[in-house]
């Protein structure tokens, strides 16, 4: 007791001026960064909130400069199922970016598999061609594709023509999985050739348990895609109502309620939901396969 009494009290120095300026400035970079994040966050958010607020709006309000609905109308989304054909939308839809997606992964992962893992002759070749069909346009073989389809096969009025070409693969999913690919090492797979798995049976015990996060984000951008897709609905199959689209659909919808503001915002989020959910659900999965994508070239 005595040696703690005798012992001098040890005070602790100021901080010097460059340190307080070092404090000052972190400081300051701390709140320049989140500030502009909530900025960022809000700049994102508020549409999707200004749509759904109107949406659950009166008729009459949903023309004023109000911003929060004075009666909670729910009743907008049961009039916008009972819509005739929203419904058909829906199931279309489902059809198409469903049965689309699937078609997708499963033509297009033994092609990236093989670009990546693969030697032979003409690989880089056959990269460059896959991605020189990432730069062709769409707009640029409609027409031919449009004559074929109508005219040589009667499709014309379905979703087969826009689901049947996805059963021969993409080029930006094999070109993404294929960048996926090429960052699991080669030893797991001479392992597997080693312990006498073939091809095929390496590629669905092995590579594909480890590129689960490469297929996530591949499904996801296609599944988006077909959800969202109005111009392929729009060429093939206009004619038809009873195959629309929730996309094609929705113009429709609005073209016949172009006054009724509060009732295109509630099928407009009806519309928007499922992408959403699918999103805040498989985000890990998504952001990991996106992240890992082209670590290696």
């Amino acid at each position: 007791m005595t040696q703690l009494l005798d012992k001098p009290l040890e005070l602790k120095a100021p901080p010097s001026p460059a340190q307080r300026t070092a404090h000052r400035r972190a400081l300051l970079e701390w709140i320049a960064i989140h500030s502009f994040g909530v900025a960022a966050a809000l700049f994102f958010t508020l549409p999707f909130v200004f749509v759904f607020l109107t949406s659950l709006m009166s008729d009459s309000q949903a023309l004023s400069r109000d911003l929060i609905p004075h009666t909670w109308e729910w009743g907008n989304y049961a009039d916008v199922f009972d819509t005739p054909g929203f419904l058909t939308w829906w199931k279309n839809t489902l059809v198409y970016a469903g049965l689309g997606t699937v078609l997708t992964v499963v033509s297009s992962t033994p092609v990236a598999y093989a670009l990546a893992k693969f030697r032979f002759r003409g690989r880089n070749l056959a990269l460059m061609l896959v991605i020189s069909m990432m730069m062709l346009p769409p707009q640029v073989i409609v027409i031919p594709m449009y004559l074929f389809w109508a005219k040589q096969l009667d499709l014309s009025g379905t979703l087969w023509p826009l689901i049947i070409p996805m059963a021969f693969g993409d080029a930006f999913s094999i070109f993404l999985l294929r960048q996926f690919l090429t960052t699991i090492p080669d030893e797991y797979v001479d392992a597997a050739r080693v312990d006498g798995c073939g091809d095929l049976r390496t590629l669905l015990r092995v590579v594909l348990p480890m590129a689960k996060p490469g297929v996530a984000a591949v499904a996801l951008f296609q599944f988006f895609y077909a959800w969202n897709d109005y111009f392929g609905p729009q060429i093939y199959v206009s004619e038809n109502p009873g195959a629309w689209t929730l996309s094609y659909g929705l113009e429709s919808f609005k073209g016949a309620h172009h006054t009724d503001w509060n009732l295109t915002m509630a099928a407009t989020v009806l519309v928007m939901a499922p992408v959403i959910l699918v999103f805040f659900f498989a985000q890990k999965a998504f952001v990991e396969g996106v992240t890992l994508t082209g670590v290696k070239g």
